[in-house]
């Protein structure tokens, strides 16, 4: 993309977020109060990223780690903004590191012991968002509370009836 399609294309986005907010979305607090991920934490990760892709060509695969954990936390914190979540997001951020660990072992030398953490902090990650997000709808209402109650109780008799491997009747 050329810097005049991106000029553009931003001239653009603001030009529809000042006609629908008229003028109330163009204070400066306001869009760095929301938006302060999007300008500073995920173009330092993207920065990252183009460093270790084409200006080091590949050679200085340590870039990954701090940027992915930039990136990945950056979207993390712009979600929490927008949404006001940041009671469900948390647990992204042990994710972001995960990420970054990830990036480094799949591009850098394919150390095996890299995966250690990475196994760790994702699935500690994804336990709490599991946790968390599916604990919080699920007690949204008495309904979904009693759902998730028998789906608990199903689920815990199919593991107790269920066949072993190599079991035969």
């Amino acid at each position: 993309m050329d810097k005049r399609t991106l000029w553009g294309l931003l001239l653009v986005i603001l030009g529809v977020l000042l006609f629908a907010g008229r003028g109330d979305i163009m204070d400066p607090g306001r869009v760095f109060t929301y938006f302060w991920p999007s300008l500073f934490v995920i173009p330092l990760g993207i920065l990252m990223h183009w460093l270790y892709f084409y200006a080091t060509r590949r050679r200085g695969s340590g870039l990954l780690i701090p940027g992915g954990i930039l990136l990945v936390s950056g979207i993390i914190f712009q979600i929490s903004m927008l949404l006001d979540a940041w009671e469900y997001t948390w647990p992204g951020f042990p994710l972001a590191v995960a990420f970054g660990l990830l990036e480094f072992y799949w591009f850098g030398g394919r150390n095996r012991w890299i995966l250690i953490p990475v196994f760790i902090l994702g699935g500690a990650s994804l336990t709490f968002f599991m946790i968390f997000t599916v604990g919080t709808l699920l007690s949204v209402s008495v309904l979904g509370q009693s759902v998730g109650a028998v789906l608990l109780v199903a689920a815990g008799l199919a593991l107790m009836m269920g066949r072993r491997r190599g079991e035969r009747y």
